[in-house]
């Protein structure tokens, strides 16, 4: 296992990034922590509650070339998480350009950057199952050697930065450590069905709205609790190797209109529902089920936290912060 004692987390205000700095400052203490987060960010507060007072937060964005550069030669860090990336799937069909140049070329600037300031970090590198796209049922479960099929300008570029990943350490030695992970629960990333559905529950069970709408509910995916998926990013970080490639996910298999049912048994009243045309997506994926035998065989790791308990973890945070806007 190797020692980090200094790192950066790039998107540190975001649902991800937020939830890893708090893993990392709760379970390593003695990791200093900072973060890229962008000048106009509007998230950063809320999402970092929990570890503001226990990191360090750096005003950089990452298609601001001299900005990383002037982060990385200050920081010099010996670890590097990168999750920044707009990454909503469905907006990425509306304003694909702009996902495109922020994600490809942000990766590509960090990358840059690393080589300018001339450090030697490890790099672990946020890729993501919707590389896949909608894959054959004869390769699933998808295990890494799966081929890669985008099916939404999102996907498209987080491929790219998945290949940038290993041409810079294959190029440039870069010390670069790919993860791809499927479906999470993750309260702060309303964006997600689960967090949507959550979120509408509670909202009704406040009286604050009357039905619940949703897109495809016929989507197969397998989850993990968000805070077992931020415990995996810093496994494959002091475990993985250069150049590989890690599938992460969780072992619950369900249609997202099964879990549907299961939010509105859990919810205190009735939950109407009706399909939302503006919620279908042009192209969607619809089976994604991991084999993570790779990952656990280079790593340990397992998940900790049961689908029951990641549910209500889920349902109980919209609760409460339904209740806190009043």
């Amino acid at each position: 296992m190797r020692k980090l004692e200094n790192v950066i987390i790039t998107g540190i205000s975001g649902s991800g990034g937020s939830y890893l700095a708090d893993y990392i400052t709760e379970n390593h203490p003695n990791v200093h922590v900072h973060g890229i987060s962008r000048w106009h960010s509007t998230s950063t507060n809320r999402n970092l509650e929990v570890s503001a007072s226990k990191i360090k937060l750096h005003e950089c964005d990452l298609n601001d070339f001299s900005s990383v550069l002037n982060v990385l030669e200050l920081v010099k860090p010996d670890g590097i998480f990168h999750l920044a990336s707009h990454a909503n799937v469905r907006a990425g069909f509306i304003t694909p350009l702009a996902v495109l140049q922020n994600n490809i070329m942000g990766t590509a600037n960090l990358f840059e950057a690393i080589r300018s300031a001339k450090i030697d970090p490890w790099i672990q590198l946020c890729s993501t199952s919707e590389v896949y796209g909608q894959v054959d049922p004869k390769n699933v479960p998808i295990n890494e050697e799966c081929p890669i099929n985008p099916s939404s300008p999102y996907a498209v570029s987080k491929v790219a930065q998945d290949f940038l990943g290993y041409t810079y350490f294959r190029s440039y030695n870069l010390k670069v450590i790919r993860t791809r992970m499927f479906a999470y629960l993750n309260p702060r990333r309303e964006d997600l069905f689960a967090t949507s559905f959550a979120k509408q529950v509670a909202l009704i069970e406040a009286g604050k709205s009357k039905e619940l709408l949703h897109g495809n509910l016929d989507s197969v995916r397998t989850l993990i609790d968000v805070r077992d998926a931020m415990a995996a990013y810093w496994e494959s970080m002091v475990h993985g190797e250069p150049g590989e490639v890690y599938n992460i996910g969780g072992t619950t298999t369900i249609k997202v209109g099964e879990f549907l049912e299961v939010l509105k048994k859990l919810s205190k009243v009735e939950i109407p529902s009706r399909v939302n045309p503006d919620l279908l997506r042009p192209s969607d994926v619809t089976l994604q089920i991991p084999d993570v035998s790779k990952f656990e065989k280079t790593t340990g790791w397992r998940p900790k936290y049961t689908f029951e308990e990641s549910v209500e973890f889920l349902l109980n945070t919209l609760r409460t912060q339904i209740s806190e806007k009043g």
